[in-house]
């Protein structure tokens, strides 16, 4: 399938309850506002596919950048390509759902990741906190730095509460995915959570919400999840 095929296949795929959902959540126009699970059979048909996916993400349209995502090659793109892919996520389920689930499926994900949360800006550092999720919830606990990681829990219970709103939301899911898929930090995420208590994250056009790292990682504790690595990255 080429680039035209690819668009007019997302769009014919388009529901406007779903659109309506994306825009509430900080999409913008242009989108169709298609399922995720609904571009499984396009992916299986094209596979991997880069060059697709670069002509895809520069489209700015949401579903069609959520689909490259999907196609991408990681083991091909350089830290470059992901800086740019970045420059262009302009919400969080771009920063977070696309890019740094495509990174975690790279050699050079931590060192990127590393760069990004020491950036300074919201969705860079938002966008590595969650790769550090997608890393810690697939890949054997052995790949990680027990010092590393501490000293992270140690930063977020130190700045979350002052960190943008979407870094906090990052980083509320860092402590949690520490806490339960992580197990040589698993009493320390647990202490850092009660640390920290409730994170309050302000929305626009939508009432504040609460998250409670602590009593995420109990739930998933009582669910028997301790010690989870889910076997894939992407869909």
């Amino acid at each position: 399938m080429d680039f035209e095929m690819v668009m007019e296949e997302l769009e014919s795929l388009g529901k406007e309850r779903i659109k309506k959902t994306y825009l509430s959540n900080g999409a913008h126009e242009p989108l169709f506002g298609v399922a995720t699970g609904a571009m499984k059979p396009i992916a299986k048909k094209i596979k991997k596919n880069q060059t697709l996916a670069e002509q895809l993400y520069a489209t700015g349209n949401y579903d069609a950048m959520y689909f490259a995502g999907i196609i991408a090659d990681p083991m091909i793109m350089t830290e470059a390509d992901f800086d740019r892919w970045m420059d262009a996520a302009y919400f969080y389920m771009l920063s977070d759902y696309v890019v740094a689930v495509t990174l975690a499926e790279t050699d050079i994900a931590q060192d990127v990741a590393d760069k990004w949360i020491a950036s300074g800006e919201e969705l860079r550092m938002s966008a590595g906190w969650s790769c550090y999720c997608w890393l810690l919830g697939n890949r054997p606990d052995s790949e990680f730095s027990a010092s590393k990681i501490s000293s992270m829990l140690d930063q977020i219970e130190n700045t979350i509460h002052k960190s943008p709103e979407r870094t906090k939301s990052a980083m509320n899911n860092f402590i949690y995915t520490v806490g339960i898929s992580y197990l040589p930090l698993h009493d320390k995420a647990v202490e850092t959570a009660m640390a920290v208590g409730p994170v309050e994250i302000r929305r626009e056009k939508k009432k504040n919400s609460i998250l409670l790292a602590s009593e995420t990682i109990q739930k998933e504790i009582d669910k028997g999840r301790l010690g989870f690595k889910r076997k894939y990255v992407r869909c």
